[in-house]
């Protein structure tokens, strides 16, 4: 990048949000997707920016990516650095646009039910600011102490709570959004719009397409009543089928959360299913009671409220964890600590519900091949949507990370080729780049084709999704 650019930059921003020393582009040059985990990606691809912007209005970021356009110079939007797959890891010489002081509520309306939020707002914040008006955020991941609005849209992210009101890409009513070229955006905030095709489609783009500045979020009323649940089964295959009934007539526990893990090392395991519920407090009272029929109905017993209830407390505490002991620190030294090192891995799936325990006795049969041992299985929030925690034997000095991770890849191609997705939660970015040729088949050319038509000079956040 010329020293020309890096002047205009900071003439146009002020020099206090135009940077460009060694520390503060070491801290953007990486998000929290540990090299150990990306696989298959290549040290080409884990580069470090020129210099970091931190605009502080949608007319600021419109400016930078006007001129990033004519000087075709990457850039890469950058939330809380949150993400797990290497969604925000910038190619050498990049631009990384930092949204942390667009941090705004724009605006509230509790009769309409919508906040006006811009992109660099930490969910938690604005989830505390919501409830003075008696609202709340929907989306709940493990990561809202410290992940923000924009990284959320720009991964689809699904948090605990998504079974009752889904993704975060659900939860988007309305959009404003710069372009490649500098172009400004704007969708309107309200649940259906004239016929055509949903602007809203940088949802889950990962940056690829444009940069979001702000959203207008469907938020939710605090619930009247919210009650806890837990029921303990002796297979997996139990619990699944509970699971099922109730979502096929409709009953839709806010936190649905079937999990088989891992008790000691010998081996024995825990069926646990965590249920919440929450809402107007007749409807409470009905989901306690169908969901009580339907798990007893399929020999699940009544342990009480209380392992869920820690389970809610308990939550975000990995968020929190990861916000005072990782995020002070360098991306090397974050590393050093073990978050996300090698041959290990949460792999999850979506899949026809018809096609669930199928994959996962297949997947049980590929594990038990390659020596790799998987602690824990689930099914969060939907019954499609299924997760894993594998370990390799390296983890104890002995095996092959590359073995472990051609594992990883059988699983994946697996629920692939049982028509299902290799991801529902995350997003892709650099971790699964490898896999999306495969996983788009030629829709994969229809989404270039948009990136051509939106981004010519290929500047937004390039070989993020395959495009």
């Amino acid at each position: 990048m010329s020293i020309e650019l890096v002047s205009e930059l900071r003439r146009a921003l002020g020099g206090e949000a135009v940077l460009d020393d060694p520390l503060s582009l070491e801290f953007h040059s990486a998000d929290a997707l540990n090299p150990g985990r990306a696989f298959h990606s290549t040290p080409s691809q884990w580069g470090t920016p020129s210099v970091v912007v931190l605009p502080n209005s949608t007319d600021e970021v419109a400016g930078v990516l006007k001129l990033a356009h004519k000087r075709r110079v990457p850039v890469v939007p950058f939330g809380g650095g949150t993400g797990v797959m290497g969604a925000a890891v910038p190619p050498e010489g990049a631009i990384v646009l930092d949204m942390k002081r667009m941090a705004r509520l724009r605006s509230i309306s509790y009769e309409d039910r919508v906040a006006w939020v811009e992109a660099g707002m930490v969910l938690k914040e604005l989830d505390a600011q919501l409830r003075g008006q008696g609202l709340m955020l929907g989306h709940d991941p493990w990561s809202t102490p410290i992940a923000t609005v924009g990284g959320a849209i720009s991964t689809n992210g699904v948090g605990y709570r998504a079974a009752r009101y889904g993704s975060m890409g659900a939860q988007v009513l309305g959009l404003e959004v710069v372009l490649p070229t500098g172009e400004v955006v704007t969708t309107k905030a309200l649940p259906k719009k004239a016929s055509g095709p949903d602007l809203n489609l940088f949802i889950g783009a990962e940056g690829t397409l444009g940069v979001i500045t702000a959203a207008g979020l469907r938020v939710f009323r605090v619930p009247e009543e919210r009650r806890f649940a837990t029921f303990a089964f002796t297979s997996f295959d139990d619990g699944f089928r509970a699971v099922t009934e109730m979502f096929g007539i409709g009953l839709r526990p806010a936190i649905t959360d079937l999990t088989e893990e891992a008790v000691d090392t010998t081996g024995e395991t825990r069926v646990l299913l965590y249920l919440a519920y929450e809402g107007y407090k007749e409807e409470v009272d009905a989901q306690e009671r169908r969901s009580a029929h339907i798990c007893e109905a399929a020999g699940g017993s009544d342990i009480g409220p209380g392992e869920t209830e820690e389970y809610w407390r308990e939550r975000h505490r990995s968020g929190e964890r990861y916000k005072s002991e990782s995020l002070p620190l360098p991306p090397s030294e974050r590393w050093n600590q073990g978050w996300g090192s090698g041959n290990w891995d949460y792999l999850h799936v979506s899949l026809p519900v018809s096609r669930v325990l199928e994959f996962r006795r297949q997947a049980q049969a590929i594990a038990q091949d390659t020596d790799v041992l998987i602690r824990e299985y689930a099914i969060w929030t939907e019954p499609e949507l299924f997760s894993m925690i594998m370990t390799g034997t390296a983890l104890s000095g002995d095996g092959s990370t590359a073995s472990f991770a051609e594992t990883v890849d059988r699983v994946l191609t697996l629920a692939q080729d049982m028509g299902g997705t290799m991801e529902y939660c995350h997003g892709v970015g650099l971790k699964l780049a490898h896999l999306v040729e495969r996983e788009w088949g030629s829709g994969l050319e229809v989404a270039r084709r948009i990136k051509r038509a939106l981004d010519p000079h290929g500047i937004m956040n390039p070989g993020k999704l395959g495009l």
